[in-house]
């Protein structure tokens, strides 16, 4: 039976009411993810001028503060007052940058679990690929961080101290953000879809530059296009029938593929913004042009993209990366029946390329990645 959707109109509520008074027997909830009005009503409650939001604003998302002592334009004695609220920053607990400039990133949250973010930089842009989950229930077979399991959702903060870590590390604005990271974004709704509101509001990032990638959750494709984002929808396909989508993504089973792309149909429909389709070529498996004609088939008469993917082996499975010749063939063939199609050019750590991977190989060497470092299986 599937899940029945969760409301997304919820989304300026995550952090736990992020400026709201709480119990003190109750964490506080971090100043990162507040829009200005947010910050001006808080502001206000401490007993400061107004004016103090826009600094405060300022620092917190253009000059990285991570606590209020940062902050030397406030008065002291109110900043000593105030020092236990927190930011909402991370900590850095590994990096990792590649020949061509890509920086992987293990971020240390509060309570030590570690996400995995990345930036991808290109002469013109520089991208941020977010995770929402630590972890992830989807269990998609060919995926590192599926193999780990989940353990919980992302609050909106800690998705955006990712993109702040990565603009920080590089000194240069980021352009684009994609939630195609640790996790499945639309079992993460309310936060995720706040983090975008703020990603746009407060740090200034197009919203046509955002994406949201999801595996396809019953409900969520269709109360997304409600939202009126104008986020591109990348959803990870991976197959050209129910039967080789069952077998690689088990949640499909719950979701067959026409019901999926009749849902991506009418999302396009009501958005105006074509559907990105992600599909991860695995030798032997998706990657012949029977499945690249059917795929064509599948996807006739919309407004349509995909992305093909070819795999980046784990060592927990057996699947393997296809020749670059039937990569070309299947894409010829997409071509050729009018299908917009591309090929991600592989980057990053080549022995860690695969997302998820980094946190889960590092967690098995220092035993410092939450429930999943030392000698868990995976």
């Amino acid at each position: 039976m599937a899940p029945a959707p969760i409301a997304l109109n919820t989304a300026a509520q995550t952090d736990s009411q992020i400026l709201q008074s709480r119990p003190d027997r109750q964490p506080l909830p971090p100043l990162l993810g507040g829009s200005l009005a947010e910050l001006t009503q808080w502001v206000k409650d401490q007993g400061q001028p107004a004016y103090r939001a826009k600094q405060l604003h300022q620092w917190i998302y253009e000059r990285g503060a991570r606590s209020l002592m940062d902050i030397t334009v406030f008065p002291k004695n109110w900043r000593e007052a105030a020092a236990d609220i927190p930011i909402g920053r991370s900590e850095l607990h590994h990096r990792s940058e590649s020949h061509d400039g890509t920086v992987k990133f293990l971020l240390k949250m509060t309570d030590g679990q570690i996400v995995e973010t990345v930036g991808i930089p290109t002469r013109d842009r520089l991208t941020v690929c977010v995770s929402s989950q630590v972890g992830c229930a989807m269990a998609c077979d060919f995926c590192a961080t599926g193999k780990g399991g989940f353990v919980r959702n992302l609050s909106r903060s800690e998705i955006l101290d990712q993109v702040l870590t990565v603009q920080e590390d590089f000194d240069r604005r980021v352009s684009n953000v994609v939630f195609m990271g640790m996790g499945e974004p639309l079992h993460n709704p309310a936060a995720v879809l706040s983090a975008t509101r703020s990603l746009n509001q407060d740090i200034g990032i197009g919203k046509r530059y955002i994406t949201i990638s999801t595996v396809g959750i019953p409900g969520r494709i269709r109360q997304l296009a409600n939202e009126r984002l104008q986020a591109t929808l990348a959803v990870s396909l991976h197959a050209p029938n129910q039967e080789i989508r069952e077998s690689i993504v088990p949640s499909a089973a719950q979701y067959p593929i026409e019901e999926l792309i009749e849902d991506c149909r009418d999302y396009a429909a009501e958005t105006g913004r074509r559907v990105t389709f992600e599909y991860i070529l695995l030798a032997g498996v998706n990657d012949s042009r029977d499945c690249a004609a059917e795929l064509a088939e599948l996807l006739r008469g919309f407004q349509a993209h995909v992305n093909l993917i070819p795999y980046n082996p784990i060592a927990e499975v057996d699947y393997q990366r296809p020749d670059p010749m039937r990569v070309r063939d299947f894409m010829q063939t997409l071509d050729d029946r009018r299908v917009a199609v591309s090929v991600r050019r592989t980057r990053g750590l080549e022995s860690d390329a695969a997302c998820g991977q980094l946190r889960a190989n590092l967690g098995k060497t220092t035993g410092k990645i939450g429930r999943f470092g030392g000698d868990r299986r995976r």
